[in-house]
């Protein structure tokens, strides 16, 4: 399951998982966020009660952005404990994320 991350459900859906959380900044506009779209869908349904994966829009959610440092897209940031643990950015294969992801398991 892909979640929606907004400033409203973040720190309960991220901050106070109980699982590691993939967090997905993009935007509508980016080509490279739209080619990683399917990528992140695929990881969310293979790590699904593993792993909580999510996607914010940074431009919808700029001051989560901000607060997490995005300066460009896709940036993937990897949570764990409430605690950025790792980070990705741009356009990377999926094997990149999910061997990331396998270490936090």
């Amino acid at each position: 399951m892909e979640y929606k991350f907004t400033e409203q459900n973040f720190d309960q859906e991220v901050l106070k998982s109980d699982i590691p959380v993939l967090v997905d900044f993009y935007a509508d506009w980016c080509g490279p966020c739209q080619m990683m779209g399917p990528v992140v869908s695929s990881i969310a349904e293979e790590y699904d009660g593993k792993v909580k994966v999510g996607k914010v829009n940074s431009d919808e959610e700029s001051d989560l952005a901000a607060r997490y440092g995005v300066m460009s897209i896709p940036n993937f940031v990897f949570i764990k404990n409430g605690q950025v643990v790792d980070r990705v950015l741009g356009a990377v294969p999926a094997d990149t994320l999910e061997s990331k992801l396998d270490n936090l398991l």
